[in-house]
């Protein structure tokens, strides 16, 4: 369990295919981090398999990679990171499960010297779940939803995300890893499955 407050931004090192995974090695100087710990890397709980001095490493096998932007990454590329919550730690961002529902491709980037915003289009199946001033994580980052237009929304980056995340730098076309918000998802799953 994460809460989208993305800690830092980290260097890919290599992205190798083994027999049924993919190995992502990361960049990380974390010395309080254990084989088999949970990090969320761009909002998807990994599992660390590889654990050396300046570096860790995550077998990505093909469930995750056909459901996230996992398997475009390729060495040099930055990714967000954030390690799994601790109780009695405050919560500052939502319930993040690091389960990813989806990609959803940046259609625009407004920035102007007042705001920077994010459009975003996300899969028919997941829009259900994107409701006003309600949640979602982005490529890991806990976000409020700013607006909703048609089949798209919006999500606004204060200058802290932009500086500590790599949302404002995601070419357009970007499939953004999706992690939809937990209570909706949860509520109108069993309002469906009640009225049936």
């Amino acid at each position: 369990m994460f809460n989208g407050i993305v800690e830092k931004t980290v260097k890919v090192l290599g992205a190798v295919d083994g027999l049924k995974f993919r190995r992502l090695t990361l960049a990380c100087d974390w010395e309080d981090v254990r084989s088999g710990e949970s990090i969320a890397v761009n909002g998807c709980c990994l599992t660390i398999s590889v654990l050396e001095p300046g570096r860790l490493g995550f077998d990505v096998i093909p469930e995750t990679l056909s459901k996230t932007n996992l398997g475009l990454l390729k060495a040099g590329d930055l990714v967000n990171v954030e390690r799994a919550l601790r109780l009695a730690d405050r919560i500052d961002g939502h319930f993040v499960q690091g389960h990813i529902d989806g990609t959803a491709p940046l259609v625009e980037r407004i920035a102007n010297e007042s705001e920077c915003r994010l459009l975003i289009e996300p899969p028919a199946h997941l829009a259900q779940y994107i409701i006003p001033k309600g949640s979602v994580a982005i490529d890991g980052v806990s976000l409020t939803v700013a607006a909703i237009k048609g089949n798209r929304f919006e999500v606004a980056l204060i200058p802290t995300t932009l500086n500590l995340t790599q949302l404002g730098s995601r070419p357009i076309g970007w499939p953004l890893n999706l992690e939809t918000d937990i209570i909706s998802k949860t509520i109108i799953s069993w309002l469906e499955r009640r009225q049936s």
